[in-house]
């Protein structure tokens, strides 16, 4: 047995919510298939060594943000299979045996979505939260992270749930995504055109957009599972339990729930914000050099131009060359009246390129490129004068009742100043000669 495997599968269980059970025992469960040699594969089956728990998540549903929780059953040890390769092998199958014997925790859920993106979000918040504890890599590529998915259907108002159909060792969010709607479908229309749904294990095929069956989908009686005599029954006792525990990191809903109580930040934010560990680090980390007071600026920030930024770039926000306390003095020059938020997004797109250690990268470059907002009253009348001079027409109109002629004068006034006047002072200037 490898104590770092049932450590993990200890600190998965505690972080969901579930019974560690004191007592597991492992079993062979019997198939015969090329990628499993020895024709049994070592799992876990009445007795698993995590019951229960729940994980919890957000996404998308008709234009609005939702959350939901979905259950699990159950999460047990067992030896990874060898991989079958069906690429570069004409007319063959070729048979990878690497992994094979590797420790794997396999994670069961309740069937309780009912939608691809629903799914897809459920395991998107499964792989970020194995990946905060350490427990994955969350590597889908290499196989670290797999989804098996199982898809059924059932008429509208109907209870009992249609006949399913797995489809094995989904890689990527966007092939699973792809196979749940590509299954949906062609299990309706089979039904629809009088057929019936057969139970099978199914393989997407990415190029050809389809699932194919792979074999007829065992049910647990028909894999012989007995007791693997060979192997002792694990047991884990409470002190083992509580020493993983006092090592857990903080838990992302306790996160969430802190940043909602702390900073006033929208359950939107800290859902998105917590979907990965080194940006909440980071966002930690900005908000403690500027204040909490810059907490959802810092969110925004995150959110918008930094996530876009890294998304272009293809960087990991730990890998971001802007660093934190970086960040924390742009928020800052914004909150104070230095930029402007339109100017902080070149100051940005600048420090971003500057790669610089110096925490004050943000004010060189202000400085350098002259980029100080106007707050001076004088200079500002001076140029709302001379746009008011250069556009009668739209002075006349909004005098005449039409509000919305001011915006024109505020772009031009803008313009005049090369996107440096202060925003609010010279709104309220505009609208002050106006009246006049």
């Amino acid at each position: 047995m490898n104590k770092g495997a049932v450590e993990h599968a200890i600190r998965f269980g505690l972080a969901v919510g579930a019974k560690i059970s004191p007592h597991s025992v492992f079993a062979r469960k019997n198939y015969f298939y090329p990628d499993l040699p020895k024709g049994y594969q070592i799992s876990q089956f009445e007795d698993p060594v995590v019951i229960g728990g729940q994980v919890s998540f957000g996404f998308e549903k008709d234009g609005k943000f939702e959350t939901r929780t979905v259950n699990l059953t159950r999460a047990h040890l067992e030896e990874d299979a060898g991989k079958s390769l069906h690429e570069d092998y004409a007319g063959m199958t070729g048979i990878d045996l690497n992994r094979a014997g590797t420790p794997l925790l396999e994670i069961v859920s309740e069937p309780e979505m009912r939608s691809a993106a629903e799914a897809v979000a459920y395991a998107k918040a499964l792989h970020s939260l194995v990946m905060w504890l350490g427990v994955c890599d969350g590597n889908m590529q290499e196989g670290s992270f797999r989804c098996d998915v199982n898809v059924s259907v059932r008429p509208l108002g109907q209870q009992e749930l249609g006949t399913r159909c797995e489809i094995k060792n989904l890689n990527s969010f966007r092939f699973m995504e792809e196979a749940i709607a590509y299954e949906v479908r062609r299990q309706i229309e089979l039904i629809e055109d009088g057929g019936k749904v057969q139970q099978a294990t199914r393989l997407w095929d990415p190029d050809k957009k389809e699932t194919r069956s792979m074999r007829s989908k065992e049910d647990a009686q028909d894999y012989r599972y007995f007791p693997d005599p060979d192997l002792p029954p694990l047991v884990i006792g409470q002190d083992w339990i509580a020493r993983v525990k006092q090592d857990m990191p903080e838990l992302p809903d306790a996160m969430r729930a802190r940043w909602v109580g702390d900073y006033a930040l929208p359950e939107y934010d800290s859902l998105v914000l917590t979907s990965s560990k080194d940006m909440s680090a980071y966002f930690e980390a900005v908000v403690a050099k500027a204040g909490k007071e810059h907490a959802k600026a810092a969110a925004n920030w995150l959110m918008g131009d930094v996530a876009s930024t890294l998304n272009r770039e293809n960087v990991d926000i730990i890998d971001s060359p802007v660093e934190a306390s970086q960040l924390a003095l742009l928020l800052k020059r914004i909150a104070d009246g230095t930029i402007s938020n339109k100017i902080a997004k070149e100051v940005f797109a600048a420090m971003w390129e500057a790669r610089s250690n110096d925490e004050a990268i943000a004010d060189a470059i202000i400085d350098q490129k002259g980029l100080r907002q106007i707050s001076d009253s004088g200079a500002l009348e001076k140029i709302v004068d001379e746009v008011l001079a250069a556009n009668a027409k739209s002075v006349e109109q909004y005098r005449a009742g039409k509000e919305a002629a001011i915006n024109a004068l505020i772009g031009q006034a803008m313009k005049a100043s090369r996107g440096k006047a202060n925003p609010a002072q010279l709104t309220e200037l505009l609208k002050k000669k106006l009246a006049g």
